[in-house]
């Protein structure tokens, strides 16, 4: 990541008011290309700061490998003089983020359609919250994993026999701060055109639902109800993990053709011809025989080197990894998915533009690193910074 170039969205302004996951996702890699964010704790600071271990110098590498390339100020927004600041703080800005429970802004007098939106024309609020602030979960508190439960996640998750199990990854809390980030440029280029800022309504659970593909249209079009069906796809086969003598693998095949490739590869090219494998429909229908043929061949190769002369085949196949194994892998090495200053070893962006790439230009700042020196920039003098330390509204030590 080249910290010489500016990013693609340098000049940019983010006040950053989330905590945990989604908020401070996207703002990230608002920050990674080039945008100022000010992340703004309240005075416990981010919670993610104390989920570990593994920890550096107190702070967990949860909250690290979110909040790179962000400048910390402590607040307390619950009390006026607080608010007062971060009213200082959007008269430049140009995105608000903020997962506070939904009437938490209002009640501060800080909501977007009676405040914000008319004292800053140009702002765009993102607000993200677990359902919404109405309907019949509206203003209900929501988690990654509540969120997976409700949505359909966890019924399609596991073998076929399992209970409902929680997805590994928190792709309900990852997948709404990608979408935010869509959301936020797509806003800030209307605005160019309108010369008007807007009110983003993210909820993790609509990105959920949404994310359900393509099981919910599966539902809709066919009235039956999915369920798990282990490593294996519902639409295609084979699209499923194979043993071979090492390691498993993961075979997908998308079509005809590639079946045909994979067949011959795997010097079994009457499968094609086969009735049972004919179509995607055929070998969806006998997935179970088409795996015991596949696997027939594959026992006795070695995985790594299988998977890598069916992908020179221009075959989708690769060998199942685990973490360290995907760390040392020399394509990732190749990619710059290993991002590393000094004691920084965490995951790159995988945003890659030609002209403005994205760029490691700080690391994660303590709690309340910057607060003086961001609100000098925004015209306070030293005897009003020390005034609001001393009412409380600025911190530069979390509260415990």
């Amino acid at each position: 990541m080249d910290s010489r170039r500016p990013g693609a969205l340098a000049g940019k302004l983010v006040i950053d008011l989330s905590r945990v996951l989604g908020g401070p996702y996207c703002t990230q890699i608002l920050a990674d290309h080039g945008a100022k964010v000010i992340k703004v704790e309240p005075p416990r600071g981010d919670e993610t700061r104390d989920w570990g271990p593994p920890f550096h110098e107190g702070d967990a590498a949860y909250f690290l490998s979110l909040n790179r390339n962000k400048h910390s100020l402590g607040l307390d927004l619950s009390i006026p003089a607080g608010r007062e600041v971060l009213l200082r703080l959007l008269r430049d800005a140009d995105v608000l983020v903020e997962n506070f429970k939904p009437g938490t802004m209002e009640r501060w007098g800080l909501g977007f359609e009676e405040s914000l939106g008319k004292r800053f024309p140009r702002l765009v609020h993102c607000r993200i919250s677990g359902f919404g602030s109405d309907g019949p979960w509206g203003g209900f508190p929501g988690y990654d994993a509540i969120i997976q439960a409700m949505a359909g996640w966890f019924s399609i998750n596991g073998e076929t026999e399992s209970s409902p199990i929680r997805h590994g990854l928190a792709m309900v809390d990852m997948g709404t701060g990608l979408y935010c980030a869509i959301a936020i440029l797509m806003a800030l280029s209307e605005r160019e055109n309108s010369g008007r800022g807007q009110y983003l309504d993210m909820t993790l659970y609509d990105c959920a639902v949404s994310l359900m593909h393509p099981h919910i249209v599966n539902y809709q079009l066919s009235g039956e109800i999915p369920g798990p069906t282990g490593n294996a796809h519902p639409n295609i086969s084979p699209y499923d993990t194979f043993r071979t003598r090492t390691t498993d693998i993961f075979i997908g095949a998308g079509n005809n053709r590639a079946f045909v490739k994979l067949c011959r590869e795997l010097g079994r090219p009457e499968l094609a011809g086969d009735t049972r494998f004919r179509d995607n429909i055929d070998r969806v229908n006998n997935r179970d025989e088409l795996k015991v043929e596949i696997e027939s061949c594959l026992i006795r190769l070695d995985g790594e080197e299988i998977s890598d002369r069916l992908a020179r085949a221009g075959l989708a196949a690769g060998p199942i990894h685990n973490t360290a194994q995907v760390v040392g892998h020399p394509h990732t090495r190749h990619r710059q998915m290993n991002l590393e200053r000094d004691w920084y070893r965490m995951t790159g962006t995988p945003i890659k533009l030609s002209r403005t790439p994205g760029a490691l230009r700080s690391l994660p700042p303590r709690f309340g690193e910057h607060g003086r020196e961001i609100l000098r920039e925004f015209e306070f003098d030293d005897a009003a910074i020390e005034d609001l330390a001393k009412t409380g509204a600025l911190l530069f030590e979390r509260r415990t």
